[in-house]
């Protein structure tokens, strides 16, 4: 007699559970008078980042990230939305990454990215059937709120050089991932205030333009999402694009046409917070998995 496939029979509870969770998900957003929407995965162009490789389909890309439709919808008129799909980014594969993965992204208008810290906070309460997870032999405690720490703050804490210094050396995210990420526990916070460097799609802090209204929510030494309040003036944005296009270029990485009609929207996008948080890794949290092979179905070595 034949055996089953052990290495995809053993997931099943994880993936039971996985099916929990994304339905909790969608019904949570539905409560707080979400709408959830579908955009195309195959795109002409993704936001131009150095740091991600989108992937070629034909004489498209597959997405990155659905946020580029996604706020083409919110300068048409659109309220609170919320997305979950499947995107691709090239060259991740570990612990935990995939090349392809799941995020669920949503956006509120007329909101700045402290609402999605409450967002947060709200959600997990709601996922989680008390207000602890154990995970690799540690307590998770998730009661509310949780704290909030900059960059700044966490380079002073727990880096041997300064934030100001780290950027200089474009070591930023070498020192961010080996020196400050593992001295920020276990139980959930939001690294706040990210430098201006690194600003991306989002809006620099009122007040103080070395940094943007930018966040990435740790939980079990996981990040876990990433947030902003949105830059919504399109000549600003142009000139980031190209800044990373001209990076991404300088490191030989291939051309990438910029998303014109996104440009031409966000003329009529309203002031607006997104986050993009990675549901896979958020499964690992709640069914205490080491790698993110055990919360999916089938890797890309299994296929």
């Amino acid at each position: 007699m034949t055996e089953p496939n052990w290495a995809l029979a053993s997931k099943q509870n994880n993936l039971m559970e996985r099916a929990r969770i994304v339905q909790a998900i969608r019904a949570f957003f539905v409560a707080h008078n979400f709408l959830e929407i579908e955009t195309p995965q195959r795109i002409p162009a993704n936001a131009p980042e150095l740091q991600i490789d989108p992937l070629p389909s034909g004489k498209m890309w597959l997405q990155t990230s659905p946020e580029l439709a996604m706020k083409r919808l919110l300068a048409a008129g659109y309220g609170n939305l919320f997305q979950i799909c499947r995107v691709w980014r090239g060259g991740e594969r570990g612990r935990n990454h995939l090349p392809e993965f799941t995020l669920l992204e949503w956006y509120r208008p007329g909101a700045d990215y402290t609402s999605l810290m409450s967002d947060c906070e709200q959600l997990l309460q709601q996922l989680s059937p008390c207000e602890a997870i154990r995970y690799q032999g540690k307590i998770i405690d998730l009661k509310i709120p949780w704290p909030r720490l900059t960059v700044t703050e966490a380079f002073e804490q727990f880096a041997s050089c300064s934030l100001s210094a780290a950027l200089a050396a474009n070591r930023f995210e070498e020192i961010l991932t080996a020196e400050v990420e593992p001295q920020l526990g276990t139980d959930p916070i939001f690294l706040t205030e990210y430098p201006a460097e690194l600003a991306a799609l989002a809006r620099l802090k009122p007040g103080d333009a070395s940094c943007a209204e930018r966040f990435e929510l740790y939980i079990g030494g996981l990040e876990i999402a990433n947030a902003f309040s949105e830059l919504t003036d399109p000549a600003e944005q142009r000139q980031r694009f190209n800044a990373d296009e001209s990076a991404r270029r300088a490191a030989g990485k291939p051309a990438i046409d910029l998303p014109e009609p996104f440009l031409t929207d966000l003329e009529t996008m309203p002031e607006a917070a997104g986050i993009a948080l990675g549901v896979d890794r958020l499964i690992m949290l709640f069914t205490d998995s080491l790698t993110i092979d055990q919360v999916v179905a089938i890797t890309p070595e299994q296929l």
